[in-house]
């Protein structure tokens, strides 16, 4: 009977080590790298940290500051070049082909294919997270760029309507700078000021004048009559520029806004998730409406997590574990109403967001349909980080220092070519 009873303590001891041998394989760590820092971008980001943890992993921080990601760059090139990446990194466009030409990206193809991403996402992000057919990262959301943020009572105190183009939004801005209001709430750093740009560029050259000049880079084009008018268009919107706060940072500029400091702001949609941490109502409090001559346009961001090769199973499993967090539908919901921006998944339903995000996803769509989705150059989805690094100085060098329109064209131009021509 003892011996019998021994056997079976045996046998009961074995299977609970194979147990917690699995468990332990299986909750690891995933160290994940991002800039998002900003009051809605952090809210947004612990709903991933949450769910992470939910699933028996360990969420490890790799937070860089700096909203544009230039100093994340750095950051991970430090990282890779000792052989020690993180998990998972936010990058986009571009970035993520590089990272993946250089065989530093896992293949995700496996849980892809279980999950069927490739019905989930819209096809133009979908070849985004893909390098060579192969899924190497996840999508977290579209973010559009092309959006003016607006202080709803400054504009009723007024008695002026949303301007829908240049012309219209400088006669508005005279009069709520008569009125005694700061206009234009802006941050004092290049990737801001690229961000206006680009939506200027499209109201005043067109789409095919953008892809040209900012995913071809047409010589030509960017030394155009038609570049010298968009700088022309910047230069007449520098009156307007709201003082400074003292801060360079994005979301005091848009705290401007939201305070009736400013009534103001050319920002993506990450600037909706301050209005939404502030307690603000779209239609109430704030109006969302696209950049003044670029309605139907839909400049686009997508934010994704490049997902590097690691040693080890349970730091694998822990970010595989992650990247099917990020496709979940729990995520792309809960995340995207936090951060401002719309599910990268087209099959999810937006009942319960708000009336800007329902015209998003109506603008994304219609623009897929009509030839109207831009990728953004501001925010690296149009080209390479080389010709990034180029641009956004370049652009706010000129704006800044009142550089003539045509030598400012010029100087972006060649800006360009040197970041196309710059060998890493």
């Amino acid at each position: 009977m003892n011996c019998q009873l021994a056997h079976q303590v045996r046998i009961i001891l074995k299977i609970a080590f194979i147990f917690a041998a699995s468990s332990f394989v299986r909750a690891g760590e995933v160290e994940v790298l991002h800039y998002w820092t900003s009051g809605g971008e952090a809210a947004a980001i612990n709903i991933l940290k949450q769910m992470v943890q939910d699933s028996g992993h360990t969420w490890k921080d790799f937070v860089v500051t700096g909203g544009s990601g230039v100093q994340a760059r750095s950051e991970l090139n430090h990282r890779v070049l000792l052989r020690n990446p993180p998990a998972a990194t936010v990058l986009k466009g571009e970035s993520i082909k590089r990272w993946a030409r250089f065989n530093y990206l896992a293949n995700l193809d496996e849980i892809s294919k279980r999950e069927d991403w490739d019905a989930k996402l819209p096809k133009v992000i979908a070849d985004d997270m893909k390098f060579e057919g192969h899924y190497v990262a996840t999508p977290v959301n579209v973010h559009r760029s092309n959006w003016m943020w607006v202080n709803k009572p400054i504009l009723d105190a007024v008695g002026a309507k949303v301007p829908t183009n240049w012309a219209e939004f400088e006669a508005v801005a005279k009069k709520i700078q008569k009125a005694g209001y700061p206009v234009i709430a802006a941050g004092n750093e290049p990737w801001q000021d690229a961000t206006l740009f680009e939506s200027v560029a499209l109201a005043v050259g067109g789409s095919e004048f953008y892809l040209d000049a900012f995913v071809k880079h047409d010589t030509s084009v960017l030394r155009s009559k038609t570049m010298d008018k968009v700088f022309e268009q910047m230069d007449r919107l520098k009156p307007f520029l709201a003082p400074s706060t003292g801060s360079e940072a994005w979301d005091a500029a848009t705290k401007q806004v939201i305070n009736g400091e400013a009534a103001f702001q050319f920002m993506g949609d990450w600037a909706k998730g301050e209005f939404i941490l502030a307690n603000k109502q779209p239609g109430r409090d704030y109006i969302c409406a696209t950049t003044p001559g670029t309605e139907g346009s839909f400049i686009y961001v997508v934010d994704s997590f490049a997902m590097f090769k690691l040693e080890g199973e349970s730091k694998i499993e822990a970010q595989l574990a992650l990247a099917s967090d990020v496709m979940s539908e729990r995520f792309q919901i809960a995340f995207n109403k936090a951060k401002g921006s719309i599910p990268a998944r087209i099959d999810l339903s937006l009942n319960g967001f708000d009336q800007c995000a329902q015209k998003s996803k109506k603008d994304f769509m219609d623009a897929s349909q009509n030839g109207m989705l831009l990728p953004s150059i501001a925010h690296g989805m149009a080209t390479t980080e080389q010709v990034l690094d180029q641009f956004s100085p370049s652009v706010a060098k000129s704006w800044r220092n009142g550089v003539e329109p045509d030598q400012a064209a010029a100087q972006l131009s060649k800006a360009i070519r040197y970041g196309v021509y710059y060998l890493q």
